[in-house]
C-alpha cells in the first residue's frame, strides 16, 4: 500500500465555540470526560497505519500541547513514527488571515521534508471514525487529483451550520463546494478531510497563498473543481461537527445513546487520549446516577441522570444534574439544579439554586466562575 503522512488541521476564523473556544482551541475540547477532540484524528491515523503526523495550532496552543505531548500514547510506531507540533505566526483567533492555508504556508519546509507520497488532511474539530487506509486506497484507483470525505446528513438546517457541503454529479465527482446557510435538511456535509499527493497539496497552497491572502483550502479546491479532477468518498457512521456551543452538547448528549456510541468506539478500533492516574468515583449512600457517563476522581452524593461528569468533580447532596456537561474538577454545592448547561472546568456553583437551559440553547458556566 502506498504510504502517506497526516495532517491535523485547527478551526480557521470562520468557526469560534463561544465560551469554550475563549480558553482553549477546539481540538483541545473536553469529549465525553475523558477524550480531547483531536484524539479521534490522530486515533483514525495512528489506526490506519499512518506514523508520521503534523498537527497545526495556532491561538492558545498549550493545553493541545500539554496533552499530545510526545505522542507516545498514540500508539505510534517509536522508530518510524513522529508527532510534529507545528505552529502558525498569526496568533488572534478571529483574524482573517488565521486560516489553513496561512498555517500551511508557514511550515511549508516541514511539509516538504516528509518522504511519504501522499499525504490525508484531517481536521481538529470534527468527531468520527474512519479507516484513512480505505480513503488511499479509492483515491489511487480513482486516478483522482483529490478526493475529499464527505458525510451526507438530514439535520442540515439546525446543526453543521459552520461547515461547508459538498454538490456532486452522478460520478461522485465534486462540481462546488459552498457554505451550509441552514436552507435544507439534506445535505452532503464536507468532513475537511482530503486526500491527495504531497506534491498536489504543496501547489494548492502555494497557488490559494498567491491568489489572496485569506483563501483556505476549501476555497482553492472549490476555485479548482471544474479543471480538476476532485472525487468524493462517503462516510458512513457517526459524524459530529463541534463548530458550536449547540453542537458541542448535542454531539455529546446523543453519544449517551447506547446504540450511538457503540457505532463510534469499536474495540479493533480504540480511541487513544493521554490517561489520568487517579482513584476511582466514590458513589455515597445518597447517590443517584443512570444513563450517564462518570470519569474516575469524583464525589458523587446527589442525583445525576443522563449526563456527563468530567475528572474530579464533586456532586453535593441534594444536588440534581440533568442532561448536562460537567467538566473536571467543579463543584456543585447541595441542593443545586442543573439542567441543559455545559459546567467549564473548576467552577463552583454555590449560590445560583437553579441553572436551568434548554435541549437547543444550552447554558454556559464560564471556567473557574463561582456563582
Amino acid at each position: 500500500m502506498a504510504k502517506a503522512f497526516g495532517i491535523v488541521s485547527s478551526a480557521d476564523n470562520t468557526i469560534y465555540v463561544d465560551g469554550l473556544q475563549d480558553y482553549r482551541p477546539i481540538g483541545s475540547f473536553s469529549f465525553l470526560g475523558r477524550f480531547r477532540v483531536v484524539d479521534f484524528p490522530i486515533s483514525n491515523m495512528s489506526n490506519s497505519d499512518i506514523n508520521r503526523i503534523q498537527v497545526y495550532l495556532q491561538s492558545k496552543p498549550r493545553s493541545l500541547c500539554e496533552h499530545i505531548g510526545s505522542g507516545r500514547h498514540y500508539n505510534i510506531n517509536s522508530k518510524r513514527g513522529k508527532i510534529q507540533l507545528l505552529f502558525s505566526e498569526n496568533t488572534s483567533s478571529r483574524s482573517i488571515y488565521n486560516n489553513d492555508i496561512s498555517a500551511y504556508k508557514a511550515n511549508l519546509d516541514y511539509i516538504q521534508r516528509m518522504h511519504e507520497e501522499y499525504v490525508i488532511v484531517a481536521p481538529s474539530y470534527m468527531v468520527y471514525k474512519q479507516d484513512y487506509r480505505q480513503l488511499l486506497e479509492s483515491h489511487i484507483a480513482s486516478g483522482a487529483e483529490v478526493t475529499i470525505l464527505y458525510h451526507k446528513v438530514e439535520n442540515a438546517r439546525d446543526y453543521f451550520k459552520g461547515c461547508h457541503t459538498v454538490v456532486l454529479n452522478k460520478q461522485k465527482g465534486v462540481q462546488a463546494i459552498e457554505k451550509n446557510l441552514g436552507t435544507a435538511n439534506n445535505k452532503n456535509i464536507l468532513m475537511d478531510t482530503y486526500c491527495m499527493r504531497k506534491e498536489t497539496f504543496i501547489e494548492l497552497v502555494q497557488d490559494a497563498s498567491w491568489m489572496s491572502s485569506i483563501y483556505t483550502l476549501p476555497d482553492i479546491i472549490n476555485l479548482y473543481c471544474k479543471q480538476m479532477d476532485v472525487r468524493a468518498y462517503q462516510h458512513k457512521g457517526y459524524f459530529a461537527s463541534l463548530t458550536s456551543l449547540d453542537d458541542y452538547y448535542h454531539a455529546s448528549m446523543e453519544l449517551l445513546d447506547y446504540s450511538i456510541a457503540s457505532d463510534l468506539f469499536k474495540a479493533d478500533w480504540p480511541i487513544y487520549t493521554r490517561t489520568t492516574d487517579s482513584c476511582p468515583t466514590q458513589y455515597f449512600e445518597t447517590a443517584k446516577v443512570s444513563n450517564s457517563f462518570i470519569s474516575n476522581g469524583c464525589l458523587i452524593e446527589g442525583t445525576v441522570e443522563n449526563s456527563i461528569i468530567g475528572r474530579g468533580a464533586v456532586i453535593g447532596k441534594g444536588a440534581t444534574i440533568k442532561n448536562s456537561i460537567i467538566m473536571a474538577y467543579s463543584e456543585i454545592s447541595e441542593n443545586i439544579h442543573i439542567e441543559n448547561a455545559v459546567v467549564d472546568k473548576w467552577a463552583k456553583i454555590v449560590n445560583a439554586k437553579n441553572i436551568i437551559g434548554t435541549a437547543l440553547q444550552p447554558q454556559y458556566i464560564k471556567r473557574r466562575d463561582i456563582l
